[in-house]
């Protein structure tokens, strides 16, 4: 599944409630998703919805794949810069952003950003 959001607050649950819709189904084309594999990937969908959101320009892409039991969020935006990925955000433990891709990173067997040719990135991660 791909979906275009605009670059507004509510973009973020409502990837997460389509990306949620999306791997419930995934039962009835028989590819089992298992329901801790369904919240890890829509947190990881809200995280990089978020990050492409705040920091990209504009809205962003979500494509969301499943592949027997390998699940695949792909968010791409415009945004040349690409993320920078603090050591699980604790070099300021008041400081209250910048654990969200050390988390993304905990739940997920890969995570790469690849830049478009045209500028922008993909920010990629599969599930563990």
């Amino acid at each position: 599944m791909e979906y275009a959001l605009p670059q507004e607050p509510a973009s973020a649950g409502r990837a997460r409630r389509l990306a949620s819709a999306f791997l419930a189904g995934s039962r009835r084309r028989k590819t089992e998703v298992d329901a801790e594999r369904m919240d890890d990937a829509a947190l990881i969908v809200s995280e990089l919805v978020s990050n492409a959101l705040r920091h990209g320009r504009g809205g962003c892409r979500l494509r969301v794949e499943v592949s027997g039991a390998r699940v695949t969020v792909a968010v791409t935006d415009a945004g040349r810069e690409h993320p920078r990925f603090q050591k699980h955000g604790m070099d300021n433990p008041e400081k209250e952003s910048g654990r969200g891709l050390a988390m993304v990173r905990l739940l997920t067997h890969r995570l790469e950003v690849v830049g478009a040719q045209r500028g922008g990135k993909t920010v990629r991660a599969v599930l563990a």
